[in-house]
C-alpha cells in the first residue's frame, strides 16, 4: 500500500514536469525563427562580414590609446631560436586603435585585453579598463585568440528602412485595404451567415454544398477571367477591384459564422419576435451580440489576410497605392545583400498584426473552438 502511494505520488509530481518541460522545449523551436529575425534585423554590417561573429546583434569592441601611458618597456621576446630585448615606447601608440581580444590567463580565466604587439610565441596587451597600467607580457601568439564582442543593437535599421520604402504612406495603404474589406467581410457574411443558419428555404442546403465547393476551386483558375473583366469595366489601376469582392461575401468566414450561429439556442430569436422584433431586428439585438467571439475571429483572419495580401495588390493597384507587402518585396529584391534591412523591413510589416492578435487572443480562441462544434 506505501509503495503503490509512493508511485501514484511520484508519477502526479512528474506528469506536470514532464508536460510543462516539452511544451516549452516546442515552444523554443517554435520561436526560434523569429528570434533568429529579431536579432538579424539588429546586426551590423561589419558583423556579417566578420569571422565567428555570434548570432545575437554585437560590435568588436576597440580603445583608442590617447596616450595615458607615457612610459618606454622592454620586453624579452623569442624571434626564431633567439630571444632578443624589445623596447616598446608607449607614445608611439597614441591615437592608435587597438583591437581588443579574449586572453586565457594563467589562472584558468579570460580577459578582454588590448593588443599592443603581436609576435610568434608572445605579445604584449593593454588592460582596456586601465589604459595608464603597465602593459602585460603574455606568451602565445595572438593569431590563435579570439576577437571579443560585445552586445550592440543596430537600431538604425529600423530608421533607414522606415525612410527608404515610406513606411508612413505604406501603412496607411495596408490599414486601409484591411479595414475597408474587412467592414465588407461584416456586412456580407454576416447576412449570408444567418440567412443559412436561421433560414428554411428551398435549396439551402445545395446551396450551402455549392458556397463551400467553391473553396476547393484553385485562384489561378479564375485569375484571367477576373482580370479581364475588371479591365473592360476600367477598375484596374484603382481599389474597386480588391475592396467591391468583399462586400460579396468568403465561404471560409461564412461557414466559420454559420456554425456559431448554429449553436445559439433559437429561443432567443422566438423571444425577440414575440416582442415585435423582425429578422433584421433579432441578428442586430440577438444574434450579433451573443456571436462576438466568432466576429472577432473571421476579423483577425481577414485582416492578416489583407495584410499579407501580395498578388491582388501588385496586378490591380498603381504604385503609389500599393501595400506594404508588395513594397517589401520590391524592397528585398533591391537590398538582397543587406539581411539586417529585409528582416528589419519584414518585422516591421509583422508588429501590428502580432500585437492585434495577441489582445484578441483570448476572444479568437473561443470563437475557433465553439465554431468547431457540431449543431
Amino acid at each position: 500500500m506505501y509503495k503503490q502511494s509512493f508511485w501514484t505520488k511520484l508519477r502526479r509530481f512528474f506528469n506536470p514536469v514532464v508536460v510543462t518541460f516539452i511544451t516549452i522545449f516546442f515552444l523554443a523551436l517554435f520561436l526560434m525563427p523569429f528570434l533568429y529575425m529579431i536579432f538579424t534585423s539588429l546586426k551590423s554590417p561589419n558583423q556579417f562580414a566578420a569571422l565567428g561573429a555570434p548570432i545575437w546583434p554585437a560590435e568588436q569592441p576597440t580603445l583608442v590609446y590617447n596616450g595615458e601611458n607615457a612610459g618606454t618597456y622592454t620586453f624579452q621576446i623569442t624571434q626564431g631560436s633567439r630571444v632578443n630585448d624589445i623596447t616598446i615606447d608607449m607614445n608611439d601608440y597614441t591615437g592608435k586603435t587597438l583591437d581588443i581580444l579574449t586572453v586565457p590567463m594563467p589562472d584558468g580565466s579570460e580577459q578582454n585585453l588590448a593588443l599592443v604587439k603581436g609576435y610568434a610565441k608572445e605579445s604584449i596587451f593593454l588592460d582596456p579598463d586601465h589604459p595608464e597600467a603597465d602593459p602585460i607580457l603574455w606568451v602565445g601568439s595572438y593569431r590563435t585568440l579570439d576577437r571579443a564582442w560585445k552586445f550592440s543593437p543596430t537600431w538604425e535599421n529600423y530608421v533607414e528602412v522606415w525612410n527608404t520604402i515610406d513606411y508612413p504612406r505604406l501603412l496607411g495603404n495596408t490599414a486601409f485595404y484591411a479595414f475597408t474589406t474587412t467592414i465588407g467581410v461584416w456586412i456580407s457574411c454576416i447576412l449570408v451567415a444567418f440567412g443559412f443558419s436561421r433560414f428554411s428555404f428551398p435549396g439551402r442546403d445545395f446551396l450551402f454544398v455549392v458556397l463551400l465547393s467553391t473553396l476547393f476551386l484553385p485562384g489561378a483558375v479564375t485569375i484571367i477571367p477576373t482580370f479581364t473583366f475588371f479591365t473592360k469595366i476600367g477598375w484596374v489601376g484603382t481599389w474597386l477591384p480588391l475592396i467591391v469582392p468583399a462586400f460579396f461575401g468568403n465561404p471560409y468566414d461564412i461557414f466559420l459564422l454559420r456554425q456559431y450561429f448554429m449553436t445559439l439556442p433559437r429561443e432567443l430569436d422566438e423571444a425577440a419576435m414575440i416582442d415585435g422584433a423582425g429578422p433584421l431586428k433579432v441578428l442586430w439585438s440577438v444574434i450579433i451580440p451573443q456571436s462576438y467571439p466568432a466576429i472577432l475571429a473571421v476579423t483577425i483572419f481577414h485582416v492578416v489576410w489583407a495584410w499579407n495580401d501580395y498578388f491582388g495588390p501588385l496586378i490591380y493597384l498603381s504604385m503609389e497605392d500599393q501595400p506594404i507587402s508588395v513594397a517589401l518585396a520590391r524592397f528585398n529584391g533591391i537590398y538582397g545583400r543587406q539581411p539586417q534591412l529585409i528582416q528589419a523591413g519584414s518585422l516591421m510589416t509583422l508588429i501590428i498584426p502580432l500585437i492585434i492578435f495577441l489582445l484578441a487572443q483570448r476572444f479568437f480562441i473561443q470563437g475557433i473552438v465553439i465554431t468547431g462544434v457540431e449543431k
